[in-house]
């Protein structure tokens, strides 16, 4: 079966590509990326529908994915970048038939689903139908790939905050999640996440300070984050002689744990600048109070998604920056890419962002 024909799945590709011309029904697959897909609300025959849950639907989207990157010549363009981009969160899947007259209501849904659509001829179009790329892998540049409002806007706060730094992140790179997109980590998984990174980074800086170990106290204090360790950090608990590279790399994790700290706090101040090293004293009292709350059964909570969205988009955009200076022996004034570099890892893995959702702590990317 060709890959056209997996991607239609239950129709066979109608004769005629000109959706403005063919009365027929038009057969058509809407990729979404929202969490919750909006109500169907115009008329049309549901061939078909799938979400995330769907074990399938990731195979289905990897085909998808390498029919859009093998099209034409291969080149990355940014267009193709911003398509793979979108494929790559799409969270709904959704076949259907739709009358010509019909198509108009069609598209007022997909801006509310924040989807794109495939049709028979093996194009891929935007919310109004418009061409993004022609079977034979022709990008039209000038159409726009769909982002919910709230993402653009968060992309230009970033970039209006990030105007003076070089190098400067440029303005085609994408937003992160809008708030109807994402899948935050649960609330107990980030208290454990907190708990378990409290007992590495402790370690690490008792290590590279030749003191005492610090896992007694973590024993008789901190059991679940022992307990809740993954196994990367399993194997730094428990290596007779750990090595001072790791132990340096598990140092620098106070900077994600002040970022988790951050996150389940209500405190309304913004977190501190990323030009600073967070200052360990701070983050043992912190943890120690949430080891204090945790033992006494307190119902934690995660700051609003918007604000933690907000830092994603500027750390992620920073990230960028560092790693671009890097490449030419340089530094970013302003920005310490250790500290950069843990906010990034530790907000991709709470709100999912660039990875799998629920991959595991040792898994996380941060592709910038």
């Amino acid at each position: 079966m060709s890959l056209l024909k997996r991607i239609l799945g239950k129709r066979e590709p109608v004769a005629k590509a000109d959706v403005e011309t063919n009365d027929e029904p038009v057969l058509i697959n809407a990729y979404a990326t929202v969490t919750a897909i909006p109500e169907l609300d115009f008329p049309h025959e549901l061939l078909g529908q799938r979400n995330i849950s769907n074990t399938d639907l990731a195979e289905h989207l990897d085909g998808f994915i390498g029919y859009v990157m093998s099209r034409g010549d291969g080149q990355m363009t940014a267009m193709r970048y911003h398509l793979w981009r979108h494929l790559q969160r799409v969270q709904n899947h959704i076949s259907l038939e739709v009358q010509q007259q019909d198509l108009p209501a069609m598209s007022e849904w997909a801006a509310r689903a924040n989807a794109v659509f495939f049709l028979p001829d093996g194009s891929v179009r935007t919310q109004a139908l418009a061409t993004l790329m022609t079977a034979e892998g022709e990008f039209f540049e000038h159409e726009a790939l769909p982002y919910l409002p709230d993402a653009l806007a968060r992309r230009a706060k970033s970039l209006s905050q990030l105007a003076q730094l070089r190098p400067a992140p440029p303005a085609s790179m994408p937003p992160v999640l809008a708030e109807a997109e994402v899948h935050l980590r649960s609330v107990p998984d980030v208290v454990h996440r907190v708990l378990s990174l409290f007992c590495v980074a402790s370690e690490g800086i008792v290590i590279l300070d030749k003191a005492d170990s610090s896992l007694p106290f973590m024993q008789e204090h901190n059991a679940v984050g022992l307990a809740m360790l993954s196994e990367q950090e399993k194997a730094f608990i428990a290596a007779e002689e750990p090595d001072e590279h790791t132990a340096i790399q598990m140092s620098w994790r106070h900077e994600a744990l002040n970022v988790l700290l951050w996150a389940l706090s209500k405190n309304p101040e913004p977190l501190s600048s990323a030009s600073d090293v967070v200052d360990a004293q701070t983050i043992f009292d912190k943890t120690m109070r949430v080891i204090e709350l945790n033992n006494s059964g307190h119902d934690f909570a995660l700051r609003p998604t918007a604000e933690i969205l907000d830092l994603l988009d500027l750390t992620w955009r920073q990230h960028w920056a560092i790693r671009q200076a890097a490449q030419a022996d340089e530094s970013v004034e302003g920005l310490i890419p250790g500290v950069v570099m843990e906010r990034h890892y530790a907000l991709n893995w709470l709100t999912n962002f660039q990875n799998d959702i629920d991959t595991d702590w040792d898994g996380i990317d941060t592709p910038t």
